[in-house]
């Protein structure tokens, strides 16, 4: 897909009022246990520094500060920040390709739902990379590739017909998720991303299928 940043960014700008209610009625309540699967595999600790990047309202990134670590929400639409202003997380306004943060910044990175909306997600990869420490820790919650064939073909069809029509009744600019499920019909499959993670420099990739491979959890880890 051509992806042009400020578009993107324009985009969630304009679904960011009711995004997270969005998400939870399309994807039937699953972005919770999802968001808290992610967290567990992070295992976030107090003092540590964690970057939550593509963090939208910062739902995940207040729920990782409650280890105790010091956790930033960063993404590049002010508006969905604008949204979790509330929240009492740090809230950077970033460019995930050139993120503004010295090298080393932080002890562990995320990112949930955000890579495949970057122009160039190895170079993401590579900029997470760059902020972490050596020894630190890489989680990437996406969507992926259903395992069973026959339910993969049920998935595809909601996406793109189920999903859009769902999305006009809750959300403030349903057109976007026609993008969306676009974006991630696209998507590489499990193998094809861990392979993308490694390639970016992250080693010991690892992953795991949530709700029968709707979404992947893939780990790593930066070389010491």
């Amino acid at each position: 897909m051509d992806k042009k940043p400020r578009e993107v960014a324009s985009m969630f700008d304009g679904v960011a009022r009711r995004y997270d209610l969005t998400n939870t009625v399309l994807s039937f309540g699953q972005d919770r246990r999802w968001r808290e699967v992610t967290r567990r595999a992070l295992a976030p600790r107090r003092g540590e520094r964690v970057l939550d990047l593509a963090a939208g309202s910062g739902v995940s990134t207040e729920e990782f500060a409650r280890s105790g670590a010091f956790c930033v929400a960063a993404d590049f639409s002010l508006g969905m920040l604008r949204v979790g202003r509330h929240r009492g997380v740090p809230m950077v306004g970033a460019d995930a390709l050139r993120l503004p943060f010295a090298d080393e910044a932080f002890d562990a990175a995320t990112i949930s739902f955000g890579l495949r909306n970057l122009v160039d997600p190895a170079a993401g990869l590579r900029e997470m990379l760059r902020v972490v420490r050596p020894g630190g820790r890489l989680v990437v919650c996406e969507f992926s590739t259903p395992t069973w064939q026959p339910f993969r073909t049920v998935y595809l069809n909601y996406l793109m017909r189920a999903l859009p029509a769902i999305a006009r009744a809750v959300s403030s600019n349903p057109d976007a998720y026609v993008y969306l499920a676009e974006s991630i019909r696209e998507w590489p499959d499990q193998r094809a991303l861990a392979e993308l993670i490694a390639e970016s420099g992250w080693t010991d990739v690892a992953w795991r299928n949530l709700t029968s491979g709707v979404v992947a959890l893939h780990r790593a880890v930066k070389p010491s």
